[in-house]
């Protein structure tokens, strides 16, 4: 026999699941106290981040239903309650939401409603790269430095290829600078690159 769950999150403290779990008996599901999760939580944080969300997936077996008031309860935004959905299914567990009139997402009229959300999800996909696109290009214009900053000063990583030119090890060099011998090897890499570029120049 399928056992039923619910999940009932909420952003802050202050507020409550009460009217979640409401809503699903009165939907006509029965529902044993022991298998009612609650979780104060941003809806921001990804589903399978949420510390009881995934002590719940831990205990949900093939059959099993698990139902949501609203499908921003599996995840933060369209992508991540398709993900969300879809490692549910393909554990056999079924999914009902009482926003969509209590409709299992596993079933086909569900997976229809599914292909809605990826269209959705492919769509907010699109605008989060074109954003991002638009913002590095608008970096770039700017003169801002893009990715992590360097380990070391212009300054140190001058001292460090002198140190190397001298012959000292890569291994030594890192532990007087205080750092990585990765962090090294990619100042001297970009130094030797350099020095090839400007090899090349010179002679065209």
């Amino acid at each position: 026999m399928s056992r039923i769950f619910v999940y009932a999150r909420v952003s802050t403290a202050d507020q409550h699941t009460d009217n979640q779990i409401q809503e699903v008996v009165a939907a006509g599901f029965a529902v044993n106290q022991r298998r009612i999760v609650t979780e104060h939580i941003s809806g921001s944080v990804a589903a399978l981040e949420r510390p009881q969300f995934a002590r719940l997936l831990d205990r949900l077996e093939p059959g099993d239903i698990l139902i949501v008031t609203k499908l921003d309860r599996l995840g933060r935004n369209a992508m991540d309650v398709r993900a969300t959905i879809e490692l549910l299914a393909e554990d056999g567990i079924h999914v009902h939401c009482l926003a969509l009139g209590g409709a299992d997402l596993t079933s086909p009229a569900g997976r229809m409603t599914m292909m809605v959300m990826n269209a959705v999800a492919e769509f907010e996909r699109d605008l989060l790269i074109e954003r991002t696109q638009a913002g590095l290009a608008r970096a770039r214009a700017e003169g801002k430095r893009l990715g992590r900053p360097p380990a070391l000063s212009d300054e140190d990583q001058v001292k460090v290829i002198d140190r190397l030119a001298a012959g000292v090890s890569v291994a030594q060099v890192a532990r007087d600078f205080g750092t990585t011998r990765q962090s090294i090897m990619r100042i001297r890499a970009k130094h030797e690159t350099a020095g090839v570029h400007e090899a090349v120049q010179h002679d065209t």
